[in-house]
C-alpha cells in the first residue's frame, strides 16, 4: 500500500474491519512492511478481541484492552511515538473516534483497494461450515 508518505506509523484496525477481511493474518503481515506499529482497537470485551486474533494469528502490537476505542487510540498514541497515527475503519463512528483524538481515519475499502487486499465475502463472515456439513472433531 502507498501510505502516502512516511512508514513512520502507527496503524489500527477497528475489529470490525479486520473481520471484514478475507484474510486478516494476511493484511497485518502486509502492514508490518510499510508500518511501525500495528495493532487492533475495539469497544469489544477483552476476550473478544483476543480470541479472535489468536484465532486468525495475528501477532498485534497494542490492542485496546478494557478500554473503548477512543481511550484505546489516545493511550496508544502516548506509547508509541510516529509521525502518523491512522485508522482503518467501516463506519461513521469508526471515523468520529479517530477524529475526536487526533488521528487519521481510513475506510477500510480504502485502505483495500490502495493495498490490494481482498475482502471477505458475506458468506465468509457469517459461518466456514456449510448447512449439514459434520465435524468429525465436534461431540
Amino acid at each position: 500500500m502507498d501510505s502516502g508518505g512516511s512508514s513512520d506509523m502507527t496503524l489500527a484496525f477497528e475489529l470490525d474491519a479486520l473481520k471484514s477481511l478475507a484474510d486478516p493474518n494476511e493484511v497485518f503481515n502486509d502492514a508490518r512492511g510499510w508500518t511501525s506499529y500495528v495493532g487492533v482497537v475495539s469497544d469489544e470485551p477483552t476476550y473478544v478481541v483476543t480470541n479472535f486474533t489468536r484465532k486468525e494469528r495475528i501477532r498485534q502490537d497494542f490492542f485496546s484492552g478494557p478500554r473503548g476505542v477512543e481511550e484505546s487510540l489516545e493511550n496508544v498514541k502516548k506509547q508509541f511515538d510516529t509521525e502518523r497515527h491512522v485508522l482503518i475503519g467501516v463506519s461513521e463512528d469508526h471515523r468520529e473516534q479517530a477524529e475526536a483524538v487526533d488521528w487519521e481515519y481510513l475506510p477500510l475499502e480504502n485502505a483495500a483497494e490502495a493495498a490490494d487486499w481482498e475482502l471477505a465475502d458475506e458468506e465468509d463472515e457469517a459461518d466456514h461450515f456449510e448447512e449439514g456439513e459434520q465435524r468429525d472433531d465436534w461431540p
